[in-house]
């Protein structure tokens, strides 16, 4: 029955404690438990599964420098990690609480548990001395009284000091007092006249009785000394004295002054005043009292955080004969001046942040505490400015360090953050501690290349495997996300770009993959693409445009006069022909251009050089003389063709000529209608000559408006926000179908394939 009371009560101060602490969890406990028992389950308290125990990264850190209690990683209790003596921990305090913090690192997330230490009556009452010695005179009246040592108990609440006993005898009763402070101070009072002469001595035992169940006990022995003469004690004009000192008070301040009365007379009534016989050494290094004067003073100085309050008697003895004393009791309250700087504790270390964490999230747990006490321990936590964190308070002087805006690893990659705390003493103490938070990386930035357009410029017949352009993009992320992979995007129309070149994907170098010939493509254009390794990946493109410039690679090619059998052409011309005779006239093109086209003609080897003569530039072979009657009737003609490139290209074409006899009329209309005919065929060949001319200037024409125009669009893609992605096609499209700057609309019509 009495078990189940005291549950009954224990679950009702549990409750009682539960609803008036800060504390998300509290349990209750007894001191002296032995190692391992069970406080409670944490885990299941907080509503975790077991897998999160370990997956959480659940576990416990104290306020404290000892670890009392530890944590079952499989179960989730808190159990006792050392045995807890309630006494030695929290001294004569009603409440003896421990703090343990439970922390969840992924996410971070933080618990407050308190533990109550229950006392148990594990301390008997014990006297300073096991022996009292009280000298008595015989003339002392009933009804008097003897100031005892009281009792110590470490024990608190009822399993404190409850009473006393005195053994039987027929001169003195027990008589116990209570003190302001509610110390229990036992008296024996004289019930019986003494007679020294009957009795000079009389024994007793002092038993000192706790209120624990079952209860302990001490004992002092009392030897009661009757003596004659001087019969009445000093008694003071207080029996409790209650002093207040500041802290920071100097050494040999006066803090009281007692007083004490003996109605005797003379060397009787003199009074000397001492501290208590059993008064502890710490305290008489503290304080000192004057014999002569009753001034108390400090010896030392105070310390508030190391004790708050002092309890100590005052003897006042007289010089008669016998000796007489009185007692009184002084307590000294020390107060608390602000002397004490806030302490700043990362409870939990903060872990890098992603740069796309979103506003709120916690990086760290933080605790300031000042040992002061009052205004003195109110303590402030700030944190430095323009920083993209803050803190956000928890209780109790906790708070986590969490985001307040958008992070860019880029322009901060880590960020020193000084938290300062300062507490509202006067004046105020600070203190100051630097927290670094490392920003992570995430694919926010696409590759950009160090140009927006390449051009390159190559030489027909270049060898294949030829590097053509080195292509360079850059990324602002780190990492896998700033490596860059680049590639080639084939036309949707058309002969694939990839035929054409291949790119190395790692350094953006651009080679050939065939020769190119001017006379079939004279420019062509690839889009680089470049991607980086992030998830998802980024990517943006460039444009190379490729001119294939012209090299001397074709030899001229004799269009007239047409060639029979093999290479010889066949002419007629009369022999009376004179000097200036049109014979024929050599027409050549070279597939080449500029330069490399111009041609120039060459008599290289002939039957008779003086004959004919070949002009220059047009080819015109036409006689230097007139025909000797005598002279060879047919004469050979080897005319060489050379370009102006380099090197030079040449060709040869080898005309027979054949003089004939006859009437010279028929022969000057023969000649006249072959000379008609060659003009006639000459002028056809010229005008072939400037068509081709014309064609390819053409072409070189289209060819450079057609760039200008691409760059035009590609240039209004960017300004109306056309992503370096989209197609040359698409682009022109947006181009046509959306505003300009200029609020009218686009009419360029070019689709390029």
């Amino acid at each position: 029955m009495r078990i189940l009371l005291w549950r009954a009560l224990w679950l009702l101060c549990f409750a009682v404690l539960w609803r008036d602490t800060e504390a998300q969890l509290r349990y209750t406990i007894p001191e002296e438990l032995k190692e391992g028992s069970v406080v409670g389950n944490v885990a299941k308290d907080l509503g975790l599964d077991l897998s999160e125990i370990s997956n959480r990264k659940l576990r416990i850190a104290s306020d404290s420098g000892k670890q009392y209690f530890s944590l079952n990683l499989r179960n989730g209790e808190l159990l006792v990690n050392a045995i807890i003596n309630r006494e030695t921990l929290c001294g004569q305090s009603a409440s003896c609480v421990l703090p343990v913090q439970v922390i969840i690192e992924d996410p971070l997330q933080f618990y407050r548990v308190e533990v109550d230490i229950q006392d148990i009556n594990d301390n008997s009452p014990s006297f300073l001395s096991d022996t009292k010695n009280i000298d008595v005179s015989e003339t002392t009246l009933t009804g008097a009284r003897f100031h005892l040592e009281p009792a110590q108990d470490a024990d608190v609440g009822s399993n404190s000091l409850r009473t006393y006993a005195l053994n039987k005898n027929e001169y003195f009763v027990l008589h116990v007092k209570n003190d302001n402070d509610g110390t229990k101070v036992p008296e024996i009072v004289l019930q019986k006249a003494l007679d020294r002469e009957k009795q000079s001595i009389h024994h007793l035992i002092l038993t000192g009785i706790d209120g624990g169940d079952p209860a302990r006990s001490g004992t002092t022995q009392i030897t009661v000394k009757v003596l004659d003469a001087n019969d009445n004690a000093p008694a003071f004009e207080q029996d409790l004295y209650g002093v207040k000192v500041t802290e920071n008070s100097a050494p040999g301040t006066i803090i009281q002054r007692v007083k004490a009365i003996d109605l005797d007379d003379g060397v009787n009534s003199e009074i000397e005043y001492s501290l208590g016989s059993l008064t502890p050494e710490a305290i008489k290094q503290l304080f000192y009292i004057d014999s002569d004067t009753g001034e108390l003073t400090i010896s030392k100085s105070l310390d508030y955080e190391m004790s708050s309050t002092y309890k100590f008697d005052i003897r006042a003895r007289d010089k008669g004969a016998p000796v007489m004393e009185g007692h009184c009791r002084v307590q000294v309250n020390v107060l608390d001046v602000n002397d004490n700087a806030p302490e700043i504790t990362i409870t939990s270390s903060p872990k890098p942040v992603p740069e796309d964490a979103p506003a709120g999230t916690m990086v760290a747990l933080i605790n300031v505490k000042d040992l002061d006490s009052g205004v003195n321990g109110n303590v402030t936590l700030d944190i430095s400015p323009d920083t993209p964190f803050k803190l956000k308070p928890t209780f109790s002087n906790h708070y986590a360090l969490v985001t307040d805006s958008q992070l860019d690893r880029e322009k901060f990659p880590r960020y020193d953050i000084e938290l300062k705390a300062s507490d509202a003493g006067s004046p105020p103490l600070v203190s100051s501690k630097l927290v670094t938070v490392s920003i992570l990386d995430v694919n926010d930035n696409p590759p950009v290349f160090s140009e927006n357009v390449y051009s390159v410029y190559i030489k027909e017949n270049t060898a294949p495997g030829s590097i053509l352009a080195s292509v360079t993009a850059s990324d602002l992320d780190t990492g896998e996300n700033a490596k860059i992979v680049y590639s080639v995007l084939d036309n949707t129309q058309g002969v694939p770009v990839s035929s054409y070149v291949y790119i190395n994907s790692e350094n953006g170098s651009i080679f050939s993959m065939h020769s190119f010939d001017y006379e079939k493509m004279k420019v062509f254009h690839v889009i680089v693409l470049a991607k980086d390794h992030g998830s998802p990946p980024m990517s943006s493109n460039t444009t190379v445009h490729v001119f294939i410039s012209d090299q001397n690679d074709n030899a001229p090619a004799v269009i007239y006069p047409p060639t029979s059998m093999g290479s010889v052409s066949h002419q007629r011309m009369s022999r009376s022909a004179k000097a200036g005779h049109l014979v024929t006239k050599v027409t050549a093109v070279d597939a080449d251009s500029g330069h490399n086209a111009w041609l120039f003609y060459r008599l290289a080897e002939a039957t008779d050089a003086s004959l004919v003569s070949v002009n220059l530039h047009t080819g015109e072979v036409r006689t230097k003389r007139a025909v000797s009657e005598h002279g060879d009737s047919s004469q050979r003609l080897l005319i060489e063709i050379k370009d102006n490139g380099e090197p030079i290209q040449s060709t040869t074409v080898t005309v027979d000529i054949l003089i004939e006899e006859g009437v010279h009329e028929p022969i000057s209309d023969y000649s006249m209608k072959s000379t008609e005919n060659n003009n006639k065929k000459n002028g056809k060949i010229t005008l072939y000559l400037i068509i081709s001319l014309g064609t390819v200037s053409l072409l070189s024409v289209l060819t450079l408006f057609t760039l200008i125009i691409y760059i035009y669009i590609y240039t209004h893609c960017k300004k109306c926000g056309v992503s370096q992605n989209t197609t040359i096609k698409q682009c022109t499209f947006l181009i046509i179908h959306a505003p300009l700057n200029d609020g009218k609309y686009g009419i360029i019509t070019l689709i390029f394939t």
